[in-house]
């Protein structure tokens, strides 16, 4: 092998078609367009959901719900949760701060109790929500609630 032997692979390389160079070309006149409208000109983008004339998915379909625009995040546990992690971490007090020096919540994290499971151990809850079932639940097992 030398180097002005080299090419490329065989189907590998294939010949520039050249639109609207003329009728000899066998693609002038309209260089494969069609003819006339916005897809035949440059500079043509179809715009976002466009389904050519049929009535668009986002039209069809009707309108449902609400979107909040300042919605409240709570990072949830449930009573079942509690009570592994007294098992896991040893906690006695459910404050926002114990939770994020445990790696649980992030700094700025919102938490809320919901009242799934059951509750064994006595525990101090300081959240900002909880929910009814869960503040009986815990007050049942002897603990105390507190909304921060």
């Amino acid at each position: 092998m030398n180097l002005h032997t080299l090419q490329p692979a065989q189907g590998s390389v294939h010949k520039e078609k050249r639109l609207g160079r003329g009728e000899a070309s066998g693609k002038g006149g309209t260089a494969t367009k069609g003819n006339k409208g916005g897809q035949s000109r440059a500079g043509y983008a179809s715009k976002r959901g466009h389904e050519g004339g049929q009535m668009p998915i986002q039209r069809r379909m009707p309108k449902r719900g609400f979107k909040s625009l300042s919605p409240t995040n709570y990072v949830v546990f449930n009573i079942g949760q509690l009570d592994t992690l007294v098992e896991k971490y040893g906690l006695q007090d459910f404050s926002l701060e114990n939770l994020y020096m445990n790696g649980l919540i992030s700094r700025t994290a919102k938490v809320k109790v919901l009242g799934q499971g059951e509750l064994k151990a006595k525990v101090t809850v300081r959240v900002n929500a909880i929910s009814e079932k869960a503040k009986q639940l815990i007050e049942a097992a002897g603990g105390s609630v507190e909304l921060v």
